[in-house]
């Protein structure tokens, strides 16, 4: 008893203010015709870290910190892949 829950997951949106989203995929198998059904849970979590998408974080429990915000990113795991899209000021393309 009193131990916090630690969860595994992916950030999926980080559009907030010192707020990220993250996925948390768990896999079981059906109780009756036996395949693995996988699920996924999103979690709204406070963020420290500046989390970028795609990355894998460990969120644990907290108390609770606004309406829908009951986790903190604890640590990050893995950093995901970030893609720099041009804009369109780049001065590139052909203008008339």
């Amino acid at each position: 008893m009193g131990q916090r829950r630690r969860l595994i997951g992916k950030v999926v949106s980080n559009k907030m203010m010192r707020t990220v989203v993250v996925a948390v995929t768990r896999s079981q198998r059906h109780p009756l015709y036996g395949k693995v059904v996988h699920r996924t849970s999103r979690f709204k979590a406070h963020d420290d870290h500046q989390c970028q998408l795609d990355d894998v974080v460990q969120i644990v429990e907290s108390r609770p910190l606004s309406r829908e915000k009951r986790w903190v990113v604890e640590k990050v795991l893995n950093r995901g892949q970030h893609l720099e899209l041009p804009t369109e000021g780049d001065g590139e393309g052909g203008g008339a």
